[in-house]
């Protein structure tokens, strides 16, 4: 999906933009404030992209920062405009991680290290379902319904024929090693991983035990990256309660040097296929024999 089309990334960029004037400007957000005649919290979260931003909100902005370039306002404007817009997950209700949504949703690559479960965009219906119940306390019925067909439907992204998405994972042993829902589900979990891992916008990698103390014992992260800006980034890492999304050049090429170690300790990829392969055939075998 195109950024224009993407509000949660909109609202982000748009803020981002608007904070660059700011301080161009020499003006110190509490300053900013005064002069629109709003508080303080609602610059920041203008510029921290928490919330639609008006266009006549970004033409004052634009006046109080003295831009005269006309195409320039006129772009945030649009771009305002299309902040309001809804994003095809909005339906689904207030979903913790619809932030992360929209980024997934606009990304052109995304780099993740999952050490605990497969991750979702490569989730069979069956694993996904066991995950969710399982790791989300207190999910009604219809609950747990909704999140499986939010998981599922964020899988159109690697498939969009127009701009598939760009998706490199690295999987820790112990993913393919923990039994979600049982040995059936895992099997059939592992040969899609497989299946998925053939198509040539995706590349699957296994870390695995041998490679001893890596980068990655810190936990999981994702680096995704954009077309229309391929030098910047965000490190999505995700939490129980609150996710971080880092965006400084800085941490983004720290998170991306630390990916590049991952890649060196991984099994290659051909290596990695053979190595989900065998562990297909281990959860074959216990169904068999249970």
């Amino acid at each position: 999906m195109a950024a224009k089309n993407n509000p949660t990334v909109r609202r982000r960029r748009l803020g981002a933009e608007l904070r660059r004037l700011r301080v161009a400007s020499g003006l110190k957000s509490t300053e900013a404030a005064e002069r629109l005649m709003v508080s303080q919290p609602k610059i920041s979260h203008m510029e921290n992209g928490n919330r639609a931003i008006s266009p006549r909100d970004v033409r004052d902005l634009c006046a109080i920062y003295e831009v005269t370039d006309q195409q320039v306002i006129d772009s945030l404007m649009e771009m305002a405009g299309e902040s309001g817009q809804r994003g095809w997950w909005h339906p689904y209700g207030d979903l913790y991680d619809s932030v992360y949504i929209g980024l997934e949703t606009d990304a052109a690559s995304l780099h993740t290290y999952a050490p605990m479960v497969v991750p979702g965009l490569l989730q069979t219906p069956a694993y996904a379902q066991a995950v969710i119940g399982e790791t989300i306390p207190r999910l009604t019925g219809e609950q747990a319904v909704t999140h499986l067909k939010v998981r599922l439907r964020r899988q159109h992204r690697i498939y969009d024929p127009a701009c598939p998405l760009r998706l490199w994972v690295i999987l820790d042993e112990s993913a393919l090693r923990r039994v979600v829902g049982s040995p059936d589900v895992m099997r059939e979990q592992l040969e899609h991983l497989n299946a998925l891992g053939a198509e040539p916008h995706i590349t699957v990698q296994v870390l695995p035990y041998t490679a001893g103390a890596h980068p990655g014992l810190a936990g999981q992260f994702s680096l995704l990256r954009f077309a229309d800006s391929p030098e910047a980034g965000v490190v999505y890492l995700e939490r129980f309660t609150s996710d971080l999304y880092l965006e400084k050049p800085s941490d983004v090429r720290h998170f991306s040097v630390m990916y590049d170690h991952l890649q060196a300790q991984a099994l290659t990829p051909d290596s990695s296929r053979d190595f989900i392969t065998c562990t297909a055939r281990t959860y074959g075998d216990a169904a068999i024999h249970s």
